[in-house]
This record gives structure tokens, sequence and C-alpha cells, in this order.
């Protein structure tokens, strides 16, 4: 099972990121534990330059902005995912 996490304050715009990867990875049929972090020293862990931040197996796939539910859903079906 993948692991994604949304990374952020708890902000709206971390809301709808979560709202969107949730979305792709149910249109997928892809099964996912979805763990959102809002402890800053874990966020800067993932050399993130701005909130909020997406990542998938511990690899940050997106930050600073809100990608599409095609883009989530390419990442969470890529076979480079970690």
């Amino acid at each position: 099972m993948l692991t994604v996490k949304i990374l952020g304050s708890g902000c709206a715009n971390c809301k709808k990121l979560e709202a969107v990867a949730r979305e792709a990875a149910s249109a997928a049929r892809i099964e996912a534990e979805f763990v959102k972090v809002t402890d800053m020293k874990q966020i800067i862990a993932f050399d993130l330059i701005s909130t909020p931040g997406l990542v998938i197996n511990e690899k940050l796939v997106s930050s600073g902005r809100i990608p599409t539910a095609a883009e989530v859903q390419a990442w969470l079906l890529s076979p480079a995912s970690p």
C-alpha cells in the first residue's frame, strides 16, 4: 500500500491538496494511507520550499501548488515511485 503525505499547516490549500490526492487514488483504484504532516520539523526534513507539499512513499513529488488529479494519479501509478 502507498503512503501519501500532505505537508502543511492545515490551511485551505492543504485540505484541497488532500482532496485532490484522495480523488486521484480513488479514481485509479489505488489503496493508499493518507497522513497529514503539520509538524514543521518533519516538513523541513523533506526539503520543502513551500507548502502545501505532496509526498508519495517518502518521495516529495510536489510543493507550493495544488497539482491536478491527473498529475497525482500519474505519480501514484508510476513504477518509479519508491
